[in-house]
């Protein structure tokens, strides 16, 4: 029978087990030990699972791909696939090493190194902040010398807002890349552009984009990350001059970048200039935070789901979204569990439940309706509930 793999350092992605399992495939999920007894995977949905040792959802690489290949001895695994982005590029690895069809080593850079995605980008003439990797040390001073602060040192592959660090002077980085050491080259400076941050999300069939939309940030992530303010994104107005434009950059990244089929979720900074619109970073994965659940109340489309049938289905129709809004608000909160009962607007079509956290998601077939809302919730939730931690170098889901 033909399998699937599936690769999950992290407790997510149940609808794609679940439509795997609707395509008839043999599902063989490989994930953390440390979440042995605490992951809820629907099991109804997974012939075989597997533990991997880990240290903070990290498997050793060598373990993963003996582990791997023994399994491999006495099942026909033709996909592997990656439920988080953490495991892109081990998924990628073993592609190689098995020669499994999808994206390989050297490919899957573009969607989880911040510099090669950035160095493809400019070439491709798409608008980029300036940068440089924390490679060359004459390269370096020059960008500092020439490129206006503040800058960001960033890591070249986490995932969002972890590890970003603003700079202000020249004699601020210097310090930093001695205390790396040998890590340091992992990596890159970027000039700091004031603006939002939007993201696309979007599906990709046979090398062609055939769903997008558009969102825009409430605060770029960075800020809520590090200030520990309160997380919130809406869906743009589709007929907006800045969401139909930003669908078209993105089509332009992926095109760029070769992802010739499954899911990503792509972001730009728009500047101060309406017409400014910056690469920031894509990749080959559902976006964090609940934007599923965001696309999901906007189109009526399960992004997990469709990225199982993309990868796993003879053909693949395009999707035909519905044309709705939606928002979306998450913050840490001060209450074991946030009691949102006085929240009683019929729009609300979601509520996160999660210990310590609150979070409500709107929908209406009116954008104006949804920031509204968003604009009424935004100062309650704040007085209600608000809490904030220190940043993580790493997510725990």
């Amino acid at each position: 029978m033909r399998a699937v793999l599936c690769l999950a350092s992290y407790n997510k992605g149940h609808d794609f087990l679940r439509e795997c399992r609707r395509q008839g495939w043999h599902i063989v999920l490989l994930t953390s030990q440390s979440l042995q007894n605490t992951a809820n995977w629907p099991m109804e949905s997974v012939d075989e699972i597997f533990y991997m040792p880990d240290q903070h959802n990290i498997w050793d690489r060598t373990q993963t791909l003996n582990a791997v290949s023994f399994l491999a001895r006495s099942r026909n695994i033709e996909r592997i696939v990656a439920l988080d982005d953490f495991d892109v590029e081990v998924a990628a690895m073993l592609r190689e090493h098995l020669r499994v069809p999808g994206l390989g080593d050297s490919h899957v850079r573009y969607f989880r190194d911040k510099l090669a995605m950035r160095i493809r980008a400019r070439d491709a003439g798409l608008k980029v902040p300036e940068f440089v990797g924390i490679i060359n040390y004459d390269q370096i001073r020059e960008f500092l010398a020439n490129v206006p602060a503040p800058w960001l040192l960033k890591p070249r592959s986490q995932a969002g807002a972890i590890g970003i660090k603003k700079l202000y002077r020249p004699e601020e980085l210097w310090p930093i890349l001695d205390s790396l050491g040998d890590a340091q080259s992992n990596y890159l400076l970027e000039r700091w552009i004031a603006g939002s941050i939007s993201h696309v999300d979007s599906l990709v069939s046979q090398n062609q984009v055939v769903f997008a939309i558009a969102s825009q940030y409430g605060r770029p992530p960075m800020e809520t990350s590090h200030d520990g303010g309160i997380f919130s994104t809406r869906v743009l107005d589709r007929d907006s001059a800045i969401a139909q434009e930003l669908v078209r950059e993105n089509a332009l990244v992926l095109e760029n970048m070769g992802l010739d089929r499954g899911v990503s979720h792509t972001e730009f900074i728009l500047g101060d200039n309406p017409t400014e619109i910056y690469f920031l970073e894509t990749s080959c994965r559902v976006g964090g935070a609940y934007i599923s659940e965001l696309v999901l109340a906007a189109t009526g489309l399960n992004l997990w789901a469709e990225w199982a049938k993309i990868e796993l289905a003879d053909s693949y129709p395009p999707p035909v979204p519905e044309n709705n809004y939606a928002g979306l608000l998450i913050s840490l909160a001060r209450q074991e569990k946030p009691d949102t009962s006085a929240y009683t607007d019929p729009e609300i079509v979601w509520r996160l439940d999660l210990t310590h956290h609150v979070g409500l998601l709107v929908k209406s077939p009116r954008s104006e309706r949804v920031d509204q809302l968003l604009a009424n919730y935004y100062p309650r939730i704040e007085t209600d509930f608000h809490a904030s931690l220190p940043p993580q170098e790493r997510p725990t889901n």
